[in-house]
């Protein structure tokens, strides 16, 4: 589906376009800091967390890991921050799916630009041979005092 670029930011796109939050994915770029250069792309729910201290690191077996600058996103996908879809990456870049999205009925992600974004059934990563299913790769944020 077409949007306007200056709205594909998530919470922005979901006010503007009525989608929910909680079906709509973020997909994000982490990197290992130590140890060697390695990236993997996350797709959490827009509701939740990336949790980057624990399983992220762990799973890149880094002790310290951060996310991808808008710059290496670009080299790593050639997807800007806003657009980038997780059906279309590099084979050799590890895509990990956090079990909530895999819950949903359906999700809205990035079309691989900032002016589309694509519904569609999150069974679509049962099919991508990059993918790994990881319960608890993002957690819900703590609850507003």
């Amino acid at each position: 589906m077409d949007c306007d670029p200056e709205l594909a930011d998530t919470a922005v796109f979901c006010e503007r376009y009525g989608f929910p939050l909680d079906h709509s994915v973020n997909t994000i770029l982490v990197k290992a800091k130590t140890g060697g250069e390695r990236f993997a792309a996350c797709v959490l729910l827009a509701t939740t967390r990336l949790d980057v201290n624990r399983v992220v690191r762990k799973r890149l077996e880094a002790r310290r890991v951060s996310f991808a600058s808008a710059d290496e996103t670009r080299d790593m996908t050639g997807m800007e921050i806003g657009g980038v879809t997780p059906i279309c990456l590099p084979q050799d870049l590890p895509l990990w799916i956090d079990q909530r999205v895999m819950d949903a009925e359906y999700v809205i992600l990035g079309g691989g630009d900032r002016s589309s974004k694509i519904k569609i059934s999150p069974r679509v990563f049962e099919h991508v041979p990059s993918a790994t299913i990881i319960d608890g790769l993002a957690r819900l944020p703590p609850a507003e005092a």
